[in-house]
């Protein structure tokens, strides 16, 4: 006996589907195809046994409790039984504010800065002993540890002086030494900024401006010194001066000098001179017009 579903009763009895519930069940039908798409291309992708490692990354991939690490670059990894972990091998940066001792036992605020990055051939050790937290739970308290123990065997004035640089690179080479071999490198260690207290840094000025007078004081007497061995040298040379020449003047050259002048003055056409006996010690004595004159009004 034919159904109603039949197309033939259907037909004799004029039940066919309506025009608008066919034409209601197209959008749902559009939209279902497309979530089944998203669902197969996203199983797709999960069962896909690749990843792709970006540059400065280095992965870690933990196979049924086995890890090991993958460079950047595209990597084949057994699906469902495996897990990537990216960690960065870029240059990272750990900055810190803390409050250290110095050799006097001061309490000083400072701000550093470690400059470092993941060693790639040590990723797989670091995350197996440590985890991807390596930087807080390694890097922060080493580098703390290694500053304090420094500075506190620093005078304060190191810390904004010269000396600056020597604990920099103490901090350095401790760390370097500690962590390295964990897989940790260290780049860099720099001290920022540096807060002392009110009445030791007004204390440390003056100590500094009183060393800076005895420095300069210490100059001027050194300069003084000099000059007084210069004019010392001097005397000595003028002394030595005098005491040649008066050594080769001689009676015999005193007058003969005399006998020159006398002999000059008498052949100028433009000198009227006198020429009266012998003076002292058989010099001639040379007078002009007018002290003749004088001496005869007197």
């Amino acid at each position: 006996m034919p159904s109603e579903s039949d197309p033939l009763v259907a037909h004799m009895t004029g039940d066919f589907p309506s025009r608008q519930n066919v034409s209601s069940s197209k959008p749902f039908k559009i939209v279902a195809f497309f979530i089944v798409i998203v669902i197969l291309t996203n199983v797709g992708f999960a069962l896909m046994p690749v990843t792709v490692i970006g540059p400065g990354t280095i992965g870690v991939v933990v196979t049924l409790g086995k890890v090991r690490a993958i460079e950047s670059g595209v990597h084949f990894v057994p699906p469902f039984v495996s897990e990537v972990i990216k960690m960065s091998a870029k240059t990272q940066k750990l900055e810190e504010t803390n409050s250290i001792p110095t050799k006097e036992g001061l309490a000083v605020s400072l701000d550093t800065v470690v400059l470092f990055h993941l060693d790639a051939s040590k990723a797989a050790d670091i995350y197996r002993n440590v985890g991807e937290d390596y930087k807080n739970l390694i890097l922060e308290p080493e580098a703390a540890s290694a500053i304090r123990g420094i500075t506190a065997e620093c005078d304060a004035k190191a810390l904004y002086s010269n000396g600056r640089d020597l604990i920099q690179n103490n901090v350095k080479n401790e760390l370097k030494q500690k962590l390295e071999e964990r897989g940790i490198i260290i780049e860099d260690v720099l001290l920022k900024d540096i807060t002392l207290p009110s009445e030791l840094s007004k204390a440390i000025e003056l100590k500094a401006k009183a060393e800076q007078d005895a420095v300069t004081m210490q100059f001027v007497l050194q300069k003084e010194s000099q000059e007084a061995q210069r004019k010392k040298i001097e005397a000595q040379g003028i002394a030595d001066f005098q005491d040649i020449v008066s050594s080769g003047i001689s009676q015999e050259l005193l007058q003969w000098k005399g006998v020159e002048a006398t002999e000059k003055f008498a052949n100028s056409p433009n000198t009227k001179i006198i020429i009266m006996g012998n003076g002292d010690r058989d010099l001639p004595v040379i007078l002009s017009a007018a002290d003749n004159q004088n001496e005869a009004g007197v």
